[in-house]
């Protein structure tokens, strides 16, 4: 029982940092748009620190199925995965539609 409780917190751990991360990043966009680009980069480096926490909420995942623990697949588990991965996928187009914003403020 207390691995199923650990992987349902780790799922809420990454459904929480990716949803930072992609709060952040929509923030990165709009500041762009707006012509503030350092307020751009900082909330890239914002959603970069979430995006941390959410890889290593993960990886304690991973790690604990390597020592050979039973991880337990379940559709809270499988969202929380989507999240993150929504997120790193956001992060690298909202990244270069940064550098397309500069491109064009030249």
């Amino acid at each position: 029982m207390s691995t199923i409780v650990n992987v349902e917190q780790t799922a809420f751990q990454l459904i929480l940092h990716a949803g930072n991360a992609k709060s952040s990043l929509m923030e990165a966009m709009q500041a762009a748009r707006a012509g503030n680009l350092d307020e751009a980069h900082s909330k890239i480096e914002e959603a970069k620190v979430e995006l941390n926490h959410a890889h290593h909420a993960q990886t304690s995942l991973i790690q604990g199925e390597a020592r050979g623990e039973k991880v337990e697949l379940n559709i809270l588990l499988i969202h929380a995965q989507d999240h993150l991965m929504n997120a790193l996928t956001m992060r690298e187009l909202v990244t270069e539609i940064i550098h397309l914003h500069e491109k064009i403020n030249k």
